[in-house]
């Protein structure tokens, strides 16, 4: 009877969200809807992979550089998969407290859900204060991490002015993401942006392999733990983009669909990542060690032209896609979050970039501080707080019988969930968090040592006389 109580309440629920988007399709004319109003799973399969291959697709070669080849690979597949079953169970959780809060009829068209708020209705207070303060942090240093590719970016095509320049001025391009209302209206944008990001992808694949190996070219990664465990936290992180999981389910029509859209997300993602960093790693070998920007080790020319601008359009999606969540954060707690008015709520948002404007002037190091974010992070913000959430908000034996979503019966029930949770909880906090910290942390100071904070241009070749 309980089970099904639960989907009376959820089919209920999402008979008004269809009746919501048909009313949405007769005022609305079909020109604006294609472009701007999204909340299909087409639309939330181009915002996840759109999402989660941004600036850091030219790290990831890099990383190969500190790993090896075979390590890179594996460690790719192996944290797809670890982020693709956590966002698993963030959807479940989101779908666990939609549908209790719906019990209670609780309306959230104009509402939109966030992560530390399911933490919230789940398990109390404390949970929401921790999911709060991580996922606040790690989606402010992921949006610092976007500008900061911008101007890392635009100096392979213009080097006419330095990187911390073009930095002020990307802050000011990015700041214009406060007029773009939720994720319902990225949906032109997350199309256009998996294009890029596809294009980008396979030019440094078959730029590399038209290059060929430079001469006398090595490939001696592993070489040092610290090198090692912090290529390694680059992908923790490449694949830790699920922060934004509970607003791009909210932004769906029916949002039980979306169990499997962020494994197909990465499944696709993973045809762009592993043959560009196993190509370019190949071509350059160790070289790549003090290049942590691919883009800057192949030869200037219209097809690498087209990549850097590509890159720079995509990184401004990405910059708002990790900010949006931000910024209702922002508005809720200046209550501003029920306001109807673009332009007011455009206003309210500003102060939330200024912090991240000046945090990408402090800290310009592309590439090692995707590590460090990685590690210190995403390790608890989208692998281990998700996995103990599950694991508590079903532990007792009343929680589980009356699920809206049942255990996986592949895994073995609710048995063989929890010892996956189990594994992945200590895996990520010993080898990402803990030895990916240590790694991180030491290779981020060493950045500082070596170039220093506010430094004008990180990287930069020496201009010839």
């Amino acid at each position: 009877m309980a089970s099904e109580k639960v989907e009376t309440v959820i089919a209920g629920n999402y008979v008004e969200m269809e009746r919501e988007e048909e009313s949405s399709k007769s005022s609305e004319s079909k020109f604006s809807k294609f472009f701007w109003h999204g909340g299909s799973v087409y639309d939330a399969w181009f915002s996840c992979a759109s999402n989660q291959v941004a600036q850091v697709l030219l790290t990831l070669p890099y990383s190969f550089s500190q790993l090896g080849m075979l390590s890179g690979i594996l460690f790719q597949l192996f944290y797809g998969l670890m982020g693709s079953w956590t966002a698993y169970l963030i959807s479940v959780l989101y779908v666990e407290y939609r549908t209790r809060k719906e019990r209670e009829k609780v309306d959230f068209r104009n509402h939109v859900i966030q992560w530390f708020e399911v933490l919230d209705g789940l398990l109390g207070k404390h949970w929401r204060n921790v999911g709060l303060l991580f996922n606040c942090t790690f989606l402010l240093f992921g949006s610092v991490i976007q500008l900061i590719a911008c101007a890392s970016n635009i100096y392979y095509i213009n080097d006419n002015l330095d990187k911390r320049t073009w930095t002020y001025i990307f802050g000011a391009c990015c700041a214009t993401t406060v007029f773009i209302p939720s994720f319902h209206n990225y949906r032109i944008w997350s199309f256009l942006g998996l294009v890029m990001t596809s294009y980008t992808a396979w030019y440094l694949t078959i730029a590399s392999l038209i290059h060929g190996q430079i001469e006398g070219v090595k490939h001696s990664g592993p070489t040092t733990m610290v090198l090692y465990f912090t290529g390694a936290t680059n992908i923790l992180y490449t694949f830790g983009g699920h922060a934004v999981t509970v607003e791009i389910m909210h932004a769906m029509w029916k949002p039980q669909k979306f169990k499997l859209i962020y494994l197909i997300a990465t499944l696709y993602v993973l045809t762009l990542t592993l043959p560009s960093a196993s190509a370019v790693y190949w071509a350059f070998g160790d070289l790549l060690l003090t290049h942590s920007n691919a883009l800057s080790l192949l030869p200037r020319n219209g097809f690498r032209d087209i990549a850097v601008v590509l890159m720079l359009i995509h990184q401004f999606i990405t910059f708002g896609f990790a900010c949006t969540p931000l910024y209702f954060v922002w508005e809720k707690f200046i209550r501003m979050h029920d306001t109807k008015s673009v332009l007011k709520r455009a206003l309210a948002r500003l102060p939330v970039v200024i912090p991240i404007w000046f945090l990408a002037i402090v800290f310009p190091f592309f590439g090692p501080i995707n590590s460090t974010v990685g590690s210190l992070l995403v390790s608890f913000t989208v692998y281990i707080i998700p996995s103990l959430a599950h694991m508590i908000t079903f532990s007792s034996a009343s929680a589980r019988e009356n699920a809206v979503e049942r255990a996986p019966s592949f895994l073995g029930g609710w048995v063989g969930l929890y010892c996956v949770n189990f594994f992945l909880v200590v895996w990520v906090f010993v080898v990402g968090f803990g030895f990916g910290g240590w790694a991180s942390t030491l290779n981020f100071i060493r950045q500082i040592d070596s170039f220093g904070l506010f430094t004008k241009c990180y990287q930069c070749p020496p201009h010839k006389a």
